[in-house]
């Protein structure tokens, strides 16, 4: 039976660049979560015809918020339902089990690299039939109806078993628990050459993967171990758990400290990998090194010809803002398309849509390609695993070849975190206001030669503001000052520290950041106004 409960609107239900994220018991108000499913389905015409994914990380809430969609959507006659077995779905995953049905969308339940558990945090992202981010456009017209919001359907039928794989109804709606992980590993396999991976994994080579008990912990088990033949063991931390095990899911420095710290020993393996919650983030380590990011992507891109999807050519690369300087360069020697676009997958997914690029990445973790509209945390895996089997170097030998080639931008994140909203955006409202004054400014050793705001012009079809303020200096450095979106607890000023050097190659970026890393903290007041004199998080 449906039934229709009387509610009314929460305020705060607006989505961010990744989707709505809150603290769990915020999240598990009563009819908090149902006023924003319904909301979703409101802004859908013709829901009889459309089919969805469902599926998330595993964290705390996600099975019962799986079941108050299953029977929100089976009340609103949703035609059908395709959901992960046990409720899990990696990110990446689920953009691919959209575009391989051709789904008209998705509800992928994660707080991607948030803690979790019910002291933790929650998040709900959800996607349209691009197999990425919904844009601007369908998250406000989500936003308005959780304004006015003040009914809601939903069946009384039991619970769905998510457990057995096949198919089963509630109400008039048709339900399919699938395997989330085999057409993910089929996609992988399309796009590396697997017999060579195997015989990498074989030999005497170590790796390590590490999925920070998040949802990559089975498909790392069954790709790496089980079809690629790596010892048993190399995925760590494989069981997805509500709370992450006390983990915070976050593959840096700082939240994959015991990886960092093996691969830091006497007793390191060759290689190593770390996903985030939801699947979609990846940190690469080397023996006693670690590679930045903004490194990976113009490495990856470098080498775009070892991997057989991409030997016949690729359209371009993309990067954010915030990102380093590095892929630019390799761009540029490659004669390949080039962009630089705001913090947000959603703006590589137009590049993708038009031919513009194949590859794309962000300094916070995350690189991609066009086999799927999200970032994708176990395809970089798999390419620098295939690098390392074509080139038979290591990892610290293959970056110390790229500097060689293109240079090197050292390269810092200083994380300022729970600063009240209010004095974060007087800052930055300040800051962008002083940027024209700063120009011709000596600081120390660097002059500034521009200072703008980050405005984005997409010829095709999208323009955006807001997106960060730039400094750059004579030298070539740059600082970049952004407001993160993706915590839940106050807000978060980014800066981005960059230095381009054609020698000293090998040095400590923070020794070779230390007096820009203090200009940084000079131009914004950052200390004056917030009382942090360093930042929370150095990445």
């Amino acid at each position: 039976m449906i039934e229709t409960i009387k509610t009314t609107p929460y305020t705060d239900q607006k989505m961010g660049t990744a989707g709505l994220r809150k603290k769990t018991k915020v999240i598990m108000q009563p009819n908090y979560f149902e006023n924003f499913i319904q909301s979703i389905f409101n802004t859908i015409p013709a829901l009889n015809q459309k089919s969805f994914l469902i599926g998330g990380d595993g964290r705390y809430f996600n099975k019962v918020a799986i079941q108050k969609i299953i029977k929100i959507a089976a009340a609103n006659q949703v035609k059908k339902l395709y959901i992960g077995q046990n409720g899990l779905v990696s990110t990446p995953a689920g953009s691919h089990i959209i575009l391989e049905n051709k789904l008209d969308g998705g509800f992928i339940l994660t707080a991607s690299h948030n803690p979790g558990g019910i002291g933790g945090d929650f998040g709900i992202k959800y996607a349209n039939a691009t197999g990425g981010q919904c844009q601007p456009a369908e998250s406000q017209a989500i936003y308005e109806q959780t304004q006015k919001i003040n009914e809601y359907k939903i069946s009384d039928m039991p619970d769905i078993d998510l457990s057995q794989i096949g198919l089963t109804r509630c109400e008039d709606m048709e339900i399919e628990i699938i395997d989330p992980i085999a057409d993910y590993i089929k996609l992988m396999e399309s796009i590396f050459d697997f017999n060579q991976l195997r015989a990498l994994l074989k030999s005497d080579f170590r790796f390590v993967f590490d999925a920070m008990n998040g949802v990559t912990g089975p498909y790392g088990k069954k790709l790496f171990e089980e079809i690629l033949g790596a010892p048993a063991g190399t995925v760590i931390h494989a069981t997805p758990l509500e709370d992450f095990g006390g983990l915070h899911p976050d593959p840096n420095l700082i939240y994959a400290k015991p990886l960092v710290d093996l691969m830091f020993s006497d007793n390191a393996p060759d290689f190593a990998a770390a996903n985030d919650g939801d699947g979609d983030r990846n940190m690469i380590l080397g023996r006693r090194f670690f590679v930045c990011p903004s490194d990976s992507l113009a490495i990856l891109t470098d080498h775009y010809q070892t991997i057989p999807a991409y030997r016949n050519g690729i359209f371009g690369v993309a990067k954010s803002a915030a990102t380093s300087m590095a892929v630019k360069r390799v761009a540029e020697a490659l004669k390949i398309g080039y962009y630089e676009v705001p913090t947000g997958w959603k703006y590589f997914i137009h590049l993708m849509d038009s031919q513009r690029i194949t590859l794309c990445g962000e300094e916070s973790f995350g690189t991609g390609a066009s086999h799927i509209r999200e970032k994708d945390g176990i395809w970089a895996t798999l390419f620098w695993l295939s690098i390392i089997a074509q080139t038979r170097k290591s990892v610290k030998d293959i970056a110390l070849d790229h500097w060689k080639k293109y240079g090197r931008s050292y390269y810092l994140r200083n994380d300022f975190e729970k600063i009240p909203q209010e004095t974060a955006d007087k800052l930055m409202s300040d800051l962008q206001n002083k940027l024209p004054s700063l120009i011709g400014q000596t600081f120390g050793s660097y002059t500034v030669n521009e200072a703008y705001p980050f405005i984005y012009n997409d010829p095709v079809d999208h323009t955006s503001t807001q997106n960060g303020l730039i400094v750059h200096f004579k030298d070539g450095s740059r600082i970049v000052y952004r407001l993160s979106g993706t915590g839940t607890d106050g807000a978060t000023l980014r800066t981005y520290i960059e230095r381009y050097v054609t020698d000293d190659l090998l040095e400590n970026p923070e020794d070779m950041l230390k007096e820009l890393c203090g200009v940084s903290r000079q131009i914004s007041e950052i200390t004056i106004r917030t009382g942090k004199e360093q930042p929370d998080i150095i990445t």
